[in-house]
């Protein structure tokens, strides 16, 4: 009995065909995701220029946090509506020599690493500028492929937007406690008032709590958050010419 040739010749056939349709979804699929990556590289370094007159109307870290649950309370105030106490306490809490560096603190960066090669405890050395790009395009998690964005990105940063406009969107985006975010929606959380009219140890204390923010409470301070406080505040004291990029 003679073979069908149309069966033999669709049984070939099919299996090809359906393979280069694979072959096809799946090229679309990853240049589609190759665009988003890149997409998701260029957009802080379009956005930062932008941000230099126009304020972030939200971070990466509160679309986050706000997707697991937790609230936003925020409210955006300029530079000249928070208390230069604060400036001088934050300065002094989580970057001392904001003034002097370039976006990274290669001292700080340095003798960090030169103490976990010595089997010291391993301490961070991001500066407020590094913060910033953090919270803002990145998350809080820890990982190398993170620090090799957020290390470019800071350097950018502080040429693009400059020492005083860095720190005015940093005190305005930086998580305070659970869901609080920014100077003035701290200072009304925790003590009632507005940022302006912060006394030197209620900014201590809420420069003290930035480590941990949602462990820590500058309104109810534990014994080690008031060492804490008590240190900065005696620091922010003899600023000096530490603040000068910033404060007039």
């Amino acid at each position: 009995m003679a073979e069908n040739p149309d069966l033999s010749t669709r049984g070939e056939i099919a299996p090809n065909h359906v393979r280069r349709r694979r072959r096809g979804l799946l090229g679309r699929v990853l240049r589609r995701i190759a665009w988003l990556l890149a997409l998701l590289v260029i957009a802080p370094f379009a956005l930062l220029p932008l941000y230099r007159a126009v304020d972030p109307p939200v971070t990466t870290v509160m679309v986050l946090k706000r997707i697991g649950g937790a609230p936003i309370d925020q409210t955006w105030v300029p530079m000249a509506e928070i208390s230069p106490r604060l400036v001088r306490a934050v300065m002094m809490a989580e970057d001392a020599r904001f003034c002097a560096h370039s976006g990274i603190d290669w001292i700080e960066m340095r003798n960090a690493l030169s103490d976990a090669e010595d089997g010291g405890r391993v301490r961070g050395a991001s500066t407020i500028t590094m913060q910033l790009v953090k919270n803002l395009f990145l998350s809080t998690g820890r990982s190398y492929l993170r620090k090799a964005f957020e290390i470019p990105l800071a350097a950018y940063a502080d040429v693009v937007l400059g020492k005083r406009r860095t720190m005015e969107i940093y005190l305005n985006v930086v998580e305070w406690g659970p869901g609080v975010y920014g100077a003035e929606a701290a200072a009304r959380h925790h003590f009632g008032i507005s940022a302006k009219a912060l006394s030197a140890t209620q900014a201590a204390r809420l420069a003290a709590v930035l480590p941990a923010p949602l462990a820590r409470d500058p309104a109810k301070p534990g014994r080690g958050t008031r060492v804490a406080a008590s240190r900065i505040a005696a620091r922010a004291a003899k600023a000096g010419a530490y603040d000068d990029c910033v404060l007039d």
